[in-house]
């Protein structure tokens, strides 16, 4: 079936069945590679994206789920990297690997979108369900306090 969806606010013909994740829409039929394939049943975390600005799990959305609505994937959270958790994502050295980052930055991403200064333990519960092998949680946790509480750190 043929559809329309939006993606980081461009409009995108697609075909397709109604049940093929979002996650295969993007990197299969759109060549968008940011998106990482994890465990392909939504628990790790890696191929977070947002829907109108909340993240979901593009491995278990079926496209037809998301027609009408506004995707944004780590390709468009920023034209040129400078997104204030890509910045301290790079101050505090998060990535390891960086496999699971850009799922990590996208759910911090909606985090901060609906809290503007979330606390620790905020952020702790929020970033739970997104996995990293590499153990960079105590980075992660930092580079996105910091993100958000940047003004009065630095003050």
């Amino acid at each position: 079936m043929k559809r329309t969806i939006n993606v980081n606010g461009t409009e995108q013909q697609v075909e397709c069945p109604d049940d093929m994740p979002v996650l295969w829409v993007l990197r299969d039929l759109l060549d968008m590679k940011g998106t990482k394939f994890g465990c392909g049943k939504g628990l790790c975390g890696s191929c977070t994206i947002h829907s109108d600005g909340a993240a979901i799990r593009a491995c278990v959305t079926p496209v037809a789920a998301v027609e009408g609505r506004a995707l944004t994937t780590i390709e468009g959270l920023s034209e040129n990297g400078d997104h204030a958790l890509q910045q301290a994502w790079e101050k505090f050295n998060v990535p390891q690997c960086g496999y699971c980052q850009p799922g990590q930055i996208m759910n911090a991403a909606a985090l901060l979108n609906n809290t503007e200064k979330p606390s620790l333990e905020q952020i702790q519960q929020t970033m739970e369900g997104n996995l990293c092998r590499c153990g960079t949680y105590l980075r992660i946790e930092k580079a996105i306090y910091y993100a958000a509480h940047q003004q009065e750190l630095e003050s």
